[in-house]
């Protein structure tokens, strides 16, 4: 499509996902803005965008596009996804109303409010929807009625976009006039983790070389032929934790789809309390199926299908849908958790596509 008369700005913009799925789509994606400099460094590197590195809080939404000379006439999307270490099912500890973090959809309002965009685009957990029996989820309804939009709104599986990974998000879709399906996907083949992954460089625990030559498998699936998109020989971003010697014992009775209750009891002495593991702590991923999802895989100690070792950047961006060409920059904890926090660029970008399809039918 590539119409690129669509300007878009991108909020809580991370390492670029959502940026790039959607100027894939066709917006011309012209800000991001991130609190995190190397996150900031990979969406600046890899996309045709001005970045502002800062709490959002303290960017002022007519400012910027005067800086950056965008007319906000012209500003068809608003994008982001804030952060959701609040909402997530996982964090049990802050996962309530007072969590900071969990106001700051507000702000991406803030910037709806101010730039009147034909579309907006707001991401998320899927916890989100339960959280306080739904208050969130019916607050954004309420304040984006307000500012003149319709909303629909789902929870969604990046498997069924096409993405090799089982990643469950709600999605809430603003627009100024009535439109349906935006979230619903096309038939797409599910796409597995070896579809994904076993072109890539075979890889030891620790490895530390960060570009290395694809493995010589011939039979390329389609999939790893659009991650490739003609690149050369070599790849980068093949970092992998080194795990030390005990881990690495574990890692040996974990069939693939198995976790850490494969694992035996005197090798998890350390534990106080394994019982407080949930399933996806020492999980294998299954090499015929979609990845569970890609999420503090670093933490949670996910493990390659066939190798005893954790899985690298590039395996990660791979099962995220990130192309190779798309490098990650920072230190190497950086990079995971820019992979691990990312809106998969392919979902994103079929439902830009949509989004693109709505704004050409209604203006």
């Amino acid at each position: 499509m590539y119409n690129y008369g669509y300007t878009g700005i991108s909020l809580f913009s991370g390492a670029g996902g959502l940026s790039y799925g959607l100027s894939k789509a066709g917006f011309d994606m012209r800000i991001g803005i991130d609190i995190d400099s190397n996150a900031a460094l990979t969406l600046k590197m890899n996309n045709n965008i001005d970045v502002i590195i800062s709490d959002i809080k303290n960017v002022n939404p007519t400012e910027i596009t005067k800086e950056f000379n965008v007319d906000i006439k012209d500003i068809a999307l608003i994008a982001g996804g804030p952060p959701c270490q609040g909402f997530s099912q996982s964090n049990r500890r802050s996962r309530n109303l007072d969590n900071p973090l969990n106001n700051l959809y507000l702000e991406f309002f803030r910037f709806v409010k101010a730039l009147n965009p034909q579309v907006f685009l707001l991401e998320n957990v899927a916890g989100l929807k339960t959280l306080h029996n739904g208050k969130i989820v019916k607050d954004i309804l309420k304040v984006a009625k307000r500012l003149g939009y319709q909303v629909q709104y789902d929870i969604i599986n990046a498997e069924d976009f096409g993405v090799p990974q089982r990643r469950k998000r709600i999605i809430f879709i603003g627009t100024k006039k009535k439109a349906s399906n935006l979230l619903q996907p096309e038939q797409s083949n599910i796409v597995s983790v070896r579809d994904a992954l076993n072109d890539l460089p075979i890889l030891e625990n620790g490895n530390n070389i960060d570009e290395l030559n694809y493995s010589k498998n011939k039979n390329l699936s389609n999939y790893q032929k659009l991650m490739r998109n003609n690149s050369q020989k070599s790849v980068k971003n093949n970092l992998v934790s080194k795990n030390r010697a005990l881990v690495l014992k574990r890692y040996k009775y974990i069939p693939q789809g198995g976790n850490w209750q494969d694992i035996p009891s005197t090798l998890m002495s350390n534990y106080k309390n394994v019982k407080n593991c949930h399933a996806w702590i020492y999980y294998r991923l299954i090499y015929d199926e979609p990845s569970v999802v890609i999420s503090n895989y670093r933490k949670n100690m996910l493990i390659h299908p066939e190798q005893n070792r954790g899985l690298s950047v590039r395996e990660a961006a791979r099962i995220q849908s990130f192309p190779d060409s798309y490098i990650f920059f920072g230190e190497f904890g950086s990079q995971q958790q820019q992979v691990a926090n990312a809106v998969p660029p392919i979902m994103a970008e079929k439902i830009g596509e949509k989004m693109i399809n709505y704004i050409e039918e209604e203006y």
